[in-house]
């Protein structure tokens, strides 16, 4: 393995495990300090192959008391912990790449002219849509402690710093370390929807306050630097929406009071945030001159800017002093909160026009500059909420009222009848919910979650998306629930196709509504489309989906263009393989020609919103990685595949889904395998987000949630759903003849190389071996039949991914992240011989509760979701 991890990043790991090994020390003693560093030394072993160590380690865990496997847990996690922290702020202070640069250099070999850089610059939206994540699990007491590490860390490694500065870096670090040991790892109840978005707020504050400007100031000094191209004042390449709080779907705790506060909530942060600005600006805007408009606004006053500047900052204090007060139960005024992104803009953009008129523009471009872009990316709502709920529950409200007014059952209409019937109401002045109608609790929380809408602003909101959509009605509904109950402005709605089905008919669905003359005039010549890659993966598998993936968005650029409508597909991607997951550049550009025309917008969720945006420069160079994709698929469209690439890509893909779901669905066995095999039963004991595991808590495996499925899977590294069946079906096109066509597809269509991309990255976070030990200890013997096939064709996969990409070893391509991940492997090592005792333990006490190893249990599920990174 090539020695490729920088030695400053090495030293930082080995000097935090040194810290950790002194907290040990200090509590538990020097006998505990060796047994640690002995089993650390036995799992590196173990990983590399030698049986012996790991028969010690088994054969330790199992003479250990319960207390004492919790220690064992809890010091693996924490290194683990340590050595990610170590290498985001190594990855962040240590730009491999620039990859604005890298797309110069890219253009200048393809001859590109300045007008056609402006046009795809213009073209530029990138869409960020932060939402909670189910699998989230370091608590976020612990996550401010990770963050305050990584600052020191920052600081250390500056050369200009005295042995004194030094020594108190040195002493923060411990001090933290320190904290972190004795601090509760795992949350005793689930956070709340308004805890997961205030999480959210936090990640803006802390981080992508300063990212975001810092990004547009970086990306217009280049562009006009190379093109003569500066970034109006306007520009907002950079968009934050969010999900938490408005995603309801299958989430009984995300109710109308909960989106309400949560609305509140941001706009009191947004609030107060432009109030830090707009008091720094007072500051340091204390100059005299100025142009006439200010003048004839302040008058004599010696400060024209402060005088301007202070009553905006008296009405951001009592903005969120207000919403403090309303939220507390408090009667309040709101005449005097700032209610629109102009109120914040009118005074920023007069002093900045005046300083510009007056000689003054290195002060203008300064810290007002950055104040006017966090303006057009943040607005006073500090980011926009998605609503997002289930077509059936929109159903249910038209099935009770059409019910009560004896119109019969809306939900055993034709759909003919239902557009009719939508259609005629959406042209209807007269309302057509009556005033005394009494709907059940769940009507009455859709309606109720429509008068929320109508009472906020449009700048607080992002679209609504309708999961499970599958027919027109399901969009035109929420288009009449919307209007009935207030909302006076077209609110964007997006169907979310999940299913392979559903993903195969959503052009049908789009074709159909933009033939509805109505429809076409509502929407302003704009739709969004929501593209969903875990239910589909989790249905078919991830090579059937990813294919169903491109042709619906192959589909639906068509009839945008028919039609003559902006789209903007919306990508639900995961942080794992089998949720969409791929590095953001190859993700970009993998996508379908056209289909970044409308902007990129994408999910962005829990431990991948830490692990790229958690600190400023992380965040600033996660930004510029997708300014530089979006802007080269914009400029340089991958191409169109060859019918004979299109051909065989279908064939591959439904050989694919078919070896997939004869495992998944119809064998008999796989069901009682995967409930034994993976800790999947325990997982939901885990208080991990706010949304429960499962849509329907009655329903099976088939109800069981996209993403806890795969967390299942990745905590005995089978991580099965990211690659069964895939490579099975390319062996038989190979089979049939078609090698020479897979090479030309790798070589010439990005798309298809993704695919292999992606199985290579996943075939590095994989252990067979680990998932036999699993095996071996939890598996009935009638069951493990099915084990070792599955691990048959992992092995088998594995050799033909690494023959069909012509490397000796997986991840040759990509090898930091295969010695990071390699480093890492020698600690989870004894987490997963760990959570296999702990297993078994839990298990032969059936319904007799115990707290410590349900607590071990917990600390290991977190420790190996923390070393294998995107676990969900």
């Amino acid at each position: 393995m090539p020695k490729i991890l920088d030695s400053q990043l090495k030293e930082t790991v080995r000097n935090l495990g040194s810290t950790l090994g002194d907290m040990i020390r200090a509590q538990l003693g020097d006998e505990w300090l060796q047994r640690i560093e002995a089993i650390r030394l036995d799992g590196r072993e173990s990983y590399k192959g030698d049986t012996d160590c790991s028969d010690k380690l088994k054969a330790l865990f199992s003479e250990l008391e319960d207390e004492q496997l919790l220690v064992v847990g809890r010091a693996f996690s924490q290194f683990l912990n340590l050595a990610n922290i170590a290498e985001q702020e190594f990855n962040s202070a240590n730009h491999d790449q620039d990859s604005i640069q890298e797309l110069f250099n890219h253009l200048d070999k393809d001859n590109v002219s300045a007008e056609t850089f402006e046009k795809a610059v213009n073209q530029l939206s990138i869409e960020l849509v932060l939402t909670a994540h189910p699998t989230e699990v370091t608590r976020r007491t612990l996550i401010h402690k990770h963050s305050e590490l990584a600052q020191c860390l920052r600081q250390i490694h500056q050369t200009s710093l005295t042995d004194i500065e030094r020594d108190k870096i040195r002493t923060r670090i411990s001090d933290l370390v320190a904290q972190a040991w004795h601090t509760e790892e795992i949350r005793t109840v689930r956070p709340t929807p308004v805890d997961e978005a205030r999480w959210g707020f936090s990640v803006i504050e802390n981080s992508l306050w300063e990212a975001v400007p810092d990004f547009v100031r970086e990306l217009s000094t280049k562009f006009e630097a190379k093109y003569d191209l500066a970034l109006p004042l306007d520009a907002a390449p950079v968009k934050l929406s969010s999900w938490m709080g408005g995603d309801r779907d299958g989430n009984p705790f995300v109710t109308s009071k909960v989106t309400q506060q949560v609305l509140l909530l941001a706009r009191k942060r947004a609030a107060k945030l432009f109030a830090q600005d707009v008091d720094m600006l007072q500051v340091e805007l204390s100059m005299s001159d100025c142009d006439d408009t200010i003048r004839a606004k302040v008058g004599d006053e010696l400060e024209p800017y402060r005088a301007l500047l202070r009553p905006l900052l008296n009405k951001l204090t009592n903005t969120k002093n207000g919403i403090a007060e309303f939220l507390n139960g408090e009667a309040v005024d709101d005449s005097e909160w700032i209610s629109s992104k102009e109120e914040l803009l009118t005074p920023l953009m007069l002093c900045y026009n005046s300083l510009q008129a007056c000689g003054m523009s290195v002060i203008a471009d300064g810290r007002l500059l950055d104040t006017i872009r966090r303006v057009h990316c943040f607005g006073v709502h500090l980011l926009k909420l998605d609503i997002r709920q289930d077509s059936e529950r929109h159903a249910d409200v038209f099935s009770e009222l059409t019910r009560h007014l004896g119109m019969g059952d809306y939900a055993n209409w034709s759909e003919e009848d239902k557009q009719a019937f939508l259609l005629k109401e959406l042209s209807s002045k007269r309302p057509l919910f009556p005033s005394k109608w009494q709907p059940s609790a769940d009507v009455q929380e859709v309606i109720d979650t429509c008068k929320v809408v109508a009472q906020h602003s449009e700048e607080g909101f992002g679209i609504y998306i309708i999961s499970m959509a599958s027919l027109p009605s399901d969009v035109l509904s929420v288009h009449l629930l919307l209007r009935e109950f207030g909302v006076t402005w077209p609110m964007p709605v997006a169907p979310l196709f999940e299913t392979l089905d559903d993903l195969n008919a959503a052009s049908s669905v789009i074709d159909a509504l933009m033939n509805i003359d109505w429809y076409r005039g509502y929407i302003q010549g704009h739709q969004y489309v929501m593209i969903g890659y875990s239910d589909s993966a989790k249905d078919a598998g991830a090579m059937a989906a990813g294919w169903a993936q491109y042709e619906s968005q192959e589909a639906l650029v068509a009839i945008a263009e028919k039609f003559g409508v902006e789209l903007t597909l919306f990508h639900g991607r995961g942080g794992t393989i089998g949720r969409g997951g791929l590095p953001a550049h190859a993700a970009i550009l993998s996508q379908p020609p056209g289909s970044l025309s409308g902007g990129f917008r994408v999910t962005e969720q829990g431990e991948t919103i830490r692990y790229k945006f958690g600190m400023p420069q992380l965040a600033q160079r996660s930004l510029s990685l997708y300014a530089s994709a979006i802007l080269e698929a914009l400029i340089s469209p991958p191409p169109a595949p060859k019918q004979e690439w299109r051909d065989l890509i279908t064939e591959v893909a439904a050989n694919a889904r078919d070896n997939y779901r004869n495992t998944v669905r119809h064998d008999e066995s796989f069901v009682p395998y995967f409930r034994v095999a993976t800790p999947e039963q325990e997982l939901g004991k885990l208080p991990l987000g706010s949304r429960p595991a499962k849509r329907k808590p009655s329903g099976g495996i088939e109800s069981l949630r996209a993403i806890p499925w795969i967390f299942a899977w990745a905590q005995t590294r089978l991580v099965l759903p990211s690659w069964l069946g895939a490579m099975k079906a390319v062996q038989t096109a190979i089979d049939a003849g078609h090698r020479p066509l897979i090479d030309d597809m790798l070589a010439n269509w990005p798309f298809f190389h993704s695919r292999f991309s992606m199985l290579d990255m996943v075939f590095g976070k994989a252990d067979p071996r680990i998932s036999a030990e699993y095996d071996k200890r939890l598996v009935p013997e009638e069951l493990r039949h099915l084990g070792d096939a599955l691990r048959d064709e992992l092995n088998m996969s594995m050799s033909l991914l690494l023959d069909v990409l012509q490397q000796k070893e997986v991840m040759e391509s990509d090898p930091k992240g295969n010695e990071s991940m390699n480093i890492r492997a020698g600690y989870l090592q004894p987490l997963h011989f760990l959570q296999i005792e702990l297993l078994e333990r839990i298990r032969a006490k059936g319904d007799e509760a115990d707290p410590t190893l349900e607590r071990a249990m917990m600390v290991t599920i977190a420790g190996i979701a923390v070393g294998m990174r995107n676990t969900g």
